[in-house]
């Protein structure tokens, strides 16, 4: 592995910081600048319409614009008004021609930002752009993505002490967590994912509340626990590829599998972690008994949701691209190679999903192995907050929840299916309209129940209530209705009412 590690003096992190601000480098900023056609290429990796966008033009904001987030050369003389040349150009984040009058960027500082503010990420430039490929280096640093936002958006944000970012690259998700973590712990094997994640935290200001340790998974953190674990590790499932930032270096789905084992180790009581992961399809075996056995061992609460299954085939040629190694000479032998390796051990497809662990010391763990392809809304965070809160809420007799006054959840609405014109629906369909906006038939008792639940009287008296409208036995009513209540509270259309 190659070894280059740029960086800053404190004094220069604070005037490279004060310049981007100076000049309105920021999402919005940029996305004014370029206008929405020209944005929405550059999300495509394509800057045609954004290098036309900022044609003749030699403003800050266009300078910044051509040299990172466009990744062109600007005029030095230009820049230096703008920017501190000279210590980028040291420092490694820049790069001057033969002749010195222009200057290019080798490492990415791009804007970034949430809710609550701006941010800038430092990374490696991003590959491919405008349809160019070439091999990217073993120890790439990879920017801003879509798998890092989504581990954002479903990362719970609720205050904690100290909170691990495992596998932290450029350090994006620390920014998220520094936010409500009064220390945050960033791992990562890379020493250049350090540098690089390191001049992030600086230059956002953190860097006193981010720790950077270097080491592969837990050992940097051994005999520790966290409120919150947030990981995106290198998941990939491979013969064994070399690429950091995507490769574990260990067989089949094992990666994922210690993420998941070993992580829970490292939970503080009522901690909480959140990984993305993929997992392997074998034949003749059910993959939620694998992911089953993965998370039961834990002792955890445990919600597992699986969002797509990939063809082994079209899994090789995603990730031969995003290594750029399409059309270079070995491609159709590591195609060959890593096709005939999954064939060999059974494998006939790759899941993609979230896992997600509570430790919450309870003696019968709630486990929730699921698949949902569907769309969701984002941030999903609030969702797996709830849904972890209202397992521990159903940790009660059936008794008790027949005692218990419940009410509909927000937005939650009944459908009728049906064919036009007919007396009775075929289906009543339960919806949500947030979360994770599932839908569920019910039949009329169910259907009946939920209508009910207003908060005002106990879930029992509804029940023999309904039994009486019914003509049905009480007794059997509420046997057969009972699971299915604590189904729709855990699936959050139902919540326990407020004492």
């Amino acid at each position: 592995m190659t070894t280059r590690h740029p960086g800053l003096s404190d004094d220069d992190v604070a005037r490279v910081r004060d310049a981007l601000g100076a000049a309105g480098y920021s999402v919005d900023g940029i996305r004014d600048l370029l206008g929405a056609r020209a944005a929405a290429a550059l999300d495509r990796n394509e800057t045609t319409p954004g290098r036309l966008a900022v044609a003749g033009r030699d403003d800050p904001p266009a300078l910044l614009a051509r040299l990172w987030s466009l990744q062109t050369p600007a005029e030095r003389r230009l820049l230096e008004r703008v920017l501190p040349v000279e210590p980028l150009l040291a420092g490694g984040i820049l790069e001057a021609s033969a002749d010195g009058d222009t200057v290019r960027a080798v490492v990415d500082i791009r804007p970034y930002a949430d809710d609550a503010g701006d941010w800038w990420v430092v990374a490696d430039l991003t590959p491919g752009m405008d349809g160019q490929r070439a091999p990217i280096p073993d120890d790439h640093v990879l920017g801003l993505n879509a798998a890092s936002s989504t581990l954002a958006q479903l990362t719970v944000r609720r205050p904690v002490e100290r909170a691990l970012d495992l596998g932290t690259g450029c350090g994006v998700q620390s920014l998220h967590l520094a936010r409500h973590s009064a220390r945050v712990v960033a791992t990562d094997v890379n020493p250049r994912a350090l540098a690089l994640a390191a001049l992030t935290a600086r230059l956002n200001g953190l860097a006193d509340v981010v720790d950077l340790r270097r080491g592969s998974l837990f050992e940097p953190v051994a005999g520790e626990t966290f409120d919150l674990i947030a990981t995106n590790p290198p998941f990939v499932v491979s013969p064994g590829g070399t690429h950091v930032y995507r490769d574990g270096g260990l067989p089949g789905d094992e990666i994922s599998r210690r993420v998941v084992v070993d992580g829970a180790a490292h939970l503080a009581e009522g901690g909480l972690m959140q990984s993305l992961a993929n997992w392997t399809h074998k034949r003749g075996e059910d993959w939620r008994d694998r992911l089953g056995e993965w998370v039961t061992s834990t002792g955890c609460d445990a919600w597992v949701l699986q969002r797509e299954v990939e063809d082994p085939a079209e899994y090789v040629e995603l990730w031969l691209r995003d290594s750029g190694e399409v059309g270079d000479a070995g491609y159709a032998q590591r195609y060959a190679d890593w096709l005939r390796w999954f064939d060999d051990n059974g494998v006939e497809g790759i899941g993609f999903g979230w896992i997600a662990l509570r430790r919450s010391g309870a003696a019968d763990p709630a486990v929730r192995i699921e698949e949902w392809p569907h769309a969701v809304e984002q941030p999903l965070a609030p969702a797996v907050a709830a849904w972890f809160d209202r397992v521990a809420d159903l940790r009660i007799s059936d008794d008790a929840l027949l005692a218990a006054r419940l009410v509909q959840a927000d937005g939650v609405v009944q459908e009728q299916v049906g064919r036009p014109g007919d007396e009775d629906p075929e289906h009543l369909v339960l919806r949500q309209r947030r979360g994770l906006l599932r839908a569920v038939t019910a039949g009329t008792a169910e259907a009946g129940f939920v209508g009910a639940c207003d908060g005002t009287l106990p879930a029992g008296t509804l029940v023999d209530a309904l039994a009486r409208v019914l003509d049905a036995d009480a007794a059997a009513l509420r046997a057969d209705l009972l699971p299915r209540i604590r189904t729709l509270v855990q699936d959050g259309f139902l919540e326990l009412a407020a004492p």
